[in-house]
C-alpha cells in the first residue's frame, strides 16, 4: 500500500460500503484502479442516473489533486440486464426494443444501446465530466472472457447447469452477503421460483436462450444463451483493471444482488479480494416520489438546459448534498443552484487575475481548509458552504484551485451578455411564430419539437429563456 505521491494534502477518507466505516483511502499503488457502474442504455437517462456519473467524475478530481493516477473504467451494459436488480423481469434491452417497434435481435439490440449511450455521453459531458479520461467497453465485447469465468467457476464445484442456464451456489461461498452486513442465512430470496437451483439465492453467470433454431445469444460449452448480468462487470474489470481493484462505485441498489454477486464470483475463481473499497450513492427522489415513468415524474437534462438553465446547475445542485443522504429534487431547487452558480461565476470573473509575483498566487491556508472537506468522505456541501464564507477575500488563482475538484468550469466561463429581453411586438414575424409554436409544444410537453425550436432560434440570432412568465426573448 503506498500513500499519496503529493504531500501537504490531508489523509483522505472514504465511506467503504464493506466495512460499514470511513476508512483512510490507500491504493495498492500511485494507479488507483475504479471502475463504476455504468447504464444499460435502453432509454434515455434520467437525473437520478447521473447522480453517480457526477459522484465519479468528483472522486477521480479529488484523486488528481492528491496526486494519484486514475484508471476509470465505466461498463455499457448492452444487453442482459433484467428490468429489477433483483434478477427478475424483462430484460431491459428487450423492452427497449419492443418500445421502438425494433425487431428482436442481437444487431438491434447493440444498435439501440449505441443510441442511447450516446445521448448519455451528452449527458456527461455537459456535465463538466471528461469522457476522453474513462474507458467505456460494452458487454458484448466480452464474450470470451465471461464463458472463461463461467468455465472456471464450474471447473471449482462453484457452478452447476439447470435447464434454464448456468448458477452459482452460493451456499458454497463463505460469506456471501458481506456486502452491505447481508450473511447467507438472511439475505432475502430474490430470484424467481426455480425448482432446479439448489438454493433460492443462486444467480445465474449464463442464461439459456428461449426459441426456435433462430434462438438469439452466443454460443457456449452449455448451449446458445447470454452472460449473466454479474458475470458481465466481473469479467470487464478482470480484463481491464487487473484481478483486485481499489475502487467500485454504484447506486445503494446494487449493494445486496449485483455486488454481492460480483464478489462472490470473483473471489471464488481468485482466493483475493475483489475490491478494497466500496462506494455507493443513494438515490435522487423528484417532489418526494420515486423517480418513474409511470408517475410521470421523469426529468431529463435536456428538460432542464430546455427550461434555459445551465446543466452545470445539476451539478452543483448535486454537490449541495452528501451523496450517501437521499436528496429531493424539486425546480425551485435547482433554479436556486443556478442562481447560485450564476453568481458564483460572476464573482469570479469580477476578480482580479494577477500574476504570482503580484500577490496572485492561491491562499494556501483556505486550501487546505477546502481540502479537509473534500477529504472526509467527498465533502462538497462544507466545500461549497466553505467558498460561500470567504468569497470575498479569495482570488481567481485560489477558485481555480478548488474547481479542479468541483468541476463547475469556472476558468472556462465567459463574462455575461447583458441582453435586454424583447417586447412580443418587438420581434420579427417569423420568431413570433417560432415562439407561438415554441409554447404550445412546451404545453403539449414535445421536448424534442421544442429543442428544435430553441434551435431555430439560435441560428436566427435570439436566445430563449424559460421562465416561470413564460418565455423570455433576447437578441444576441
Amino acid at each position: 500500500m503506498q500513500n499519496p505521491p503529493t504531500g501537504g494534502l490531508p489523509p483522505l477518507t472514504l465511506h467503504n460500503t464493506l466495512s460499514g466505516t470511513k476508512e483512510e483511502f490507500q491504493p495498492l499503488n500511485h494507479i488507483v484502479r475504479m471502475y463504476n457502474c455504468g447504464p444499460t442504455p435502453y432509454d434515455e437517462q434520467h437525473i437520478g442516473n447521473l447522480f453517480g456519473p457526477v459522484l465519479f467524475n468528483v472522486l477521480r478530481r479529488t484523486l488528481e489533486t492528491w496526486g494519484y493516477k486514475v484508471n476509470q473504467v465505466t461498463n455499457i451494459t448492452d444487453f442482459g440486464h433484467l428490468s429489477s436488480d433483483a434478477d427478475n423481469g424483462d430484460d431491459k434491452m428487450t423492452l427497449g426494443l419492443k418500445r421502438e417497434g425494433k425487431a428482436f435481435t442481437i444487431e438491434n439490440m447493440l444498435a439501440l444501446a449505441e443510441k442511447y449511450a450516446d445521448i448519455y455521453f451528452r449527458d456527461n459531458a455537459q456535465l463538466g465530466v471528461d469522457l476522453k479520461k474513462i474507458t467505456f467497453p460494452r458487454a458484448s465485447q466480452y464474450i470470451k472472457e465471461e464463458i472463461a469465468l463461467v468455465r472456471a467457476l464450474e471447473e471449482k464445484g462453484y457452478a452447476y447447469v439447470t435447464s434454464d442456464g448456468v448458477y452459482f451456489d452460493t451456499k458454497k461461498f463463505v460469506g456471501y452477503g458481506k456486502l452491505g452486513g447481508l450473511t447467507n442465512d438472511t439475505t432475502e430470496s430474490r430470484i424467481e421460483e426455480n425448482s432446479e437451483k439448489k438454493n433460492p439465492r443462486d444467480f445465474a453467470v449464463w442464461k439459456f436462450s428461449t426459441g426456435g433454431e433462430d434462438k438469439l445469444g452466443w454460443d457456449s460449452p452449455w448451449g446458445k444463451g447470454f452472460p449473466g448480468w454479474h458475470i458481465e462487470c466481473t469479467a470487464m474489470i478482470f480484463a481491464l483493471l487487473g484481478k483486485q481493484t481499489d475502487i467500485h462505485t454504484g447506486g445503494i441498489e446494487h449493494i445486496p444482488v449485483h455486488h454481492n454477486n460480483e464478489i462472490a464470483q470473483a473471489e471464488a475463481i481468485t482466493g483475493k479480494q475483489y475490491v478494497r473499497y466500496w462506494l455507493h450513492n443513494a438515490h435522487i427522489t423528484i417532489e418526494g416520489k420515486k423517480i418513474s415513468k409511470s408517475l410521470g415524474n421523469t426529468v431529463y437534462l435536456h428538460n432542464i438546459v430546455d427550461k434555459g438553465l445551465n446543466p452545470l446547475a445539476l451539478r452543483y445542485w448535486f454537490m449541495t448534498g452528501h451523496y450517501r443522504t437521499p436528496m429531493n429534487f424539486t425546480w425551485d431547487a435547482l433554479e436556486g443552484a443556478d442562481a447560485a452558480l450564476s453568481r458564483l461565476t460572476r464573482a469570479y470573473l469580477e476578480m482580479k487575475d494577477l500574476p504570482a509575483q503580484a500577490g496572485g498566487k492561491a491562499d494556501e491556508e483556505f486550501l487546505q481548509k477546502f481540502y479537509a472537506c473534500i477529504a472526509n468522505d467527498l465533502g462538497t456541501a462544507q466545500a461549497l458552504a466553505l467558498i460561500w464564507e470567504n468569497l470575498s477575500t479569495l482570488n481567481k488563482a485560489t477558485l481555480r484551485a478548488a474547481d479542479r475538484i468541483l468541476g463547475l468550469g469556472l476558468a472556462d466561463a465567459r463574462p455575461p451578455q447583458k441582453l435586454k429581453v424583447l417586447k412580443q411586438e418587438d420581434l420579427p414575424e417569423e420568431v413570433k411564430d417560432i415562439v407561438v409554436q415554441r409554447e404550445e409544444a412546451r404545453t403539449s410537453k414535445d421536448f424534442s419539437k421544442s429543442d428544435h425550436l430553441r434551435a431555430r432560434l439560435d441560428e436566427l440570432g435570439f436566445t430563449v429563456i424559460d421562465s416561470s412568465e413564460g418565455q423570455k426573448i433576447t437578441k444576441k
